[in-house]
């Protein structure tokens, strides 16, 4: 089967960041622009063109995406339609909102609700992203519990609207955005002329094409807990996503016990199934995006179908510091010896 797993029992894995080419010729070495937007550090790389216009161009595509799909900047539509006059009203959604809604919902439903974006309660409620987060009382968990569920949302996709069925619904896209955003930015690398670039979206890594001399892209998996450039495997792709999740990403400790930002939609508590990290390799962003999200909540297991039914790869880690590597990215991936 595509989605056996192989274990690793050596190191642990982890989130990604951009590895750039040591050396070579100038041909290898590509323009690239770097800033904070999404929420994160962003970086586009450009190898087989020298033109910085495209890389302006990418830059400000990727903040007209933030100004859109934020839930915190308040211009944003997101943030507009989670704030509404009308509790319980249909609003009309940008052509660009109503495709990622379609495509965010149907994952909600093929993922029996473990990838859901109707946990903007929970996450406003748990704050992982604010200067002193802690665990929120039992009794304001659950009361933001019973607010999760996508089936409150109705889109109309001909009609560009989105009617939100109860009064306590509201929406958080950063599951699947970045992914989305990374998708659109190929297209248009793809639309001015580049056939080789790496897009890496705090790492969310978009690779379009390979190197121009046709070898693949290298992602290096990044240490758990560490500085971005610490890393210690790496995966060869090429025309590919590659996207992960962990506890490491935005957590605190409390108690002794760390808390991070991957909630379980069911309990309203972060996720314990005894898993690290959950890396997806596929053809396109949103889908790794919004799997390594759904894979992490549901655990490896249960996973596979998943896995299989989109022809995705993936590495697990558990907390026993195993490594599973599905068998159709096993001669792609490769563990440093200094890790």
């Amino acid at each position: 089967m595509k989605t056996k797993m192989s274990p690793i029992k050596y190191i642990l894995l982890a989130a990604l960041c951009f590895i750039k080419p040591p050396g070579g010729s100038p041909a290898d070495v590509p323009i690239h622009r770097s800033d904070f937007l999404l929420n994160t550090f962003v970086d586009i790389a450009i190898y087989d063109s020298r033109d910085e216009s495209i890389l302006d161009g990418a830059m400000a595509l990727c903040r007209e995406y933030e100004n859109r799909f934020s839930r915190t900047l308040s211009g944003s539509e997101v943030y507009r339609l989670n704030h509404r006059e009308d509790a319980t009203g249909t609003y009309p959604l940008s052509d660009d909102m109503t495709d990622l809604l379609a495509t965010a919902l149907y994952y909600c439903e093929r993922s029996g609700g473990a990838f859901d974006i109707t946990t903007e309660p929970l996450s406003s409620l748990w704050n992982f992203s604010g200067t002193s987060p802690s665990v929120p009382p039992a009794e304001a968990i659950e009361e933001a519990r019973k607010k999760v569920d996508y089936k409150k949302l109705r889109l109309d996709g001909t009609r560009s609207t989105l009617t939100f069925l109860d009064p306590g619904t509201s929406i958080d896209l950063g599951a699947i955005a970045k992914g989305y955003i990374a998708d659109q930015l190929k297209a248009y690398l793809l639309d001015s002329g580049v056939e080789s670039a790496m897009i890496n979206l705090g790492g969310n890594v978009l690779c379009v094409g390979s190197r121009p001399d046709g070898t693949p892209f290298t992602v290096g998996l990044q240490k758990p807990f560490a500085d971005r450039n610490e890393t210690f495997a790496q995966v060869e792709v090429s025309d590919l996503s590659v996207v992960a999740s962990g506890v490491y990403e935005r957590h605190f400790v409390e108690d002794g016990k760390n808390y991070h930002h991957i909630l379980d939609p069911k309990t309203g508590y972060p996720v314990q199934n005894g898993l690290i990290s959950v890396t997806i390799v596929c053809d396109q962003g949103y889908l790794a995006d919004g799997l390594s999200t759904a894979c992490f909540v549901l655990g490896m297991d249960a996973a596979k179908p998943l896995l299989e039914k989109y022809d995705a790869e993936a590495v697990f880690v558990d907390e026993d510091k195993n490594v599973y590597v599905t068998s159709g990215l096993m001669d792609k991936f490769e563990l440093m010896k200094d890790g």
